[in-house]
């Protein structure tokens, strides 16, 4: 496994498997990596012939500082999962060498990043969408693997791709949960070991709702319910839990005469906050 930490790097690697007609996929990360992403890099091996992962904390998706200074490093362990797993190069930039300049660029991305996640974390989507771009251009993979837990940022990267007309194919891969449900999150290593099991309410609640929305009963009723359900826990604290078209994320009142729905939530649980989201129909 190769570690590349410039630019140059990358492309002098990749221009190599290009000439030969390789196929590259591309596993975005920002490191604590779980076995969330290492599905992700699973799919990839199955379709690509090269696998490359990046590793960078990305400060300007960051709304909050301390978040960002809280946000959990484990490199070494990280580097050993990934060649443990076949990866074949790992993109390890600094700051600077992503950043050289300072970006006054600044993407709209429509009532895409003014909704759920863009409504609670300003600016959130406009520093993903440029570290995304600023990846695909440095990378140029033929596929890039996105995880379905952040249903909104896949809705985010894919219409970046579109109206930029970035030569990449988005591949979206499957949550993948913890034997009770809780989905496999970086974040999840903050969480207390009582935090830890309260943090399951999310995942309670959504398939709460589904089953209630499949039987007919009334969407607003059912966010009612789930409301009062995290008052009632001390240790947790509701942002939002929205039913949503799973492709444009607008808001809906219910599922009749919908063909893709989904549900989409974020809490803090203790000081972590935490989103996931289950696709209805």
């Amino acid at each position: 496994m190769d570690i590349l930490r410039t630019k140059n790097e990358v492309k002098s690697a990749l221009d190599i498997l290009r000439k030969s007609q390789k196929t590259i996929g591309f596993v975005p990360t920002m490191g604590a990596l779980h076995y969330g992403h290492l599905s992700l890099v699973e799919n990839a091996k199955l379709s690509s012939d090269a696998v490359i992962v990046s590793i960078f904390v990305n400060p300007t998706q960051f709304n909050n500082k301390e978040d960002f200074e809280k946000y959990p490093i484990t490199l070494e362990e990280d580097l050993k999962l990934l060649e443990e797993n076949g990866v074949d190069f790992v993109f390890l930039p600094s700051v600077s060498e992503m950043y050289p300049t300072e970006t006054l660029l600044k993407i709209d991305f429509g009532d895409l990043d003014k909704t759920l996640e863009g409504a609670f974390r300003p600016g959130h989507f406009n520093g993903v969408g440029v570290v995304v771009s600023k990846l695909l251009n440095i990378v140029k993979p033929s596929k890039a693997y996105f995880g379905q837990k952040d249903l909104q940022q896949v809705a985010i990267i894919k219409r970046l791709v579109s109206d930029l007309s970035f030569d990449v194919e988005i591949i979206t891969v499957p949550t993948v949960r913890e034997n009770d449900g809780l989905a496999m999150s970086s974040r999840n290593i903050r969480l207390s070991k009582e935090d830890r099991l309260t943090a399951t309410i999310l995942y309670k609640c959504m398939l709460f709702a589904k089953d209630e929305l499949l039987a007919g009963q009334n969407w607003f009723e059912i966010k009612e319910k789930v409301t009062k359900r995290f008052h009632d826990e001390p240790q947790a604290r509701l942002e939002y839990f929205e039913l949503v078209h799973t492709d444009t994320l607008i808001k809906l009142k219910g599922i009749k005469n919908q063909k893709k729905v989904s549900i989409c939530t974020a809490a803090y649980i203790g000081e972590v906050r935490l989103i996931d989201n289950l696709e209805i129909i």
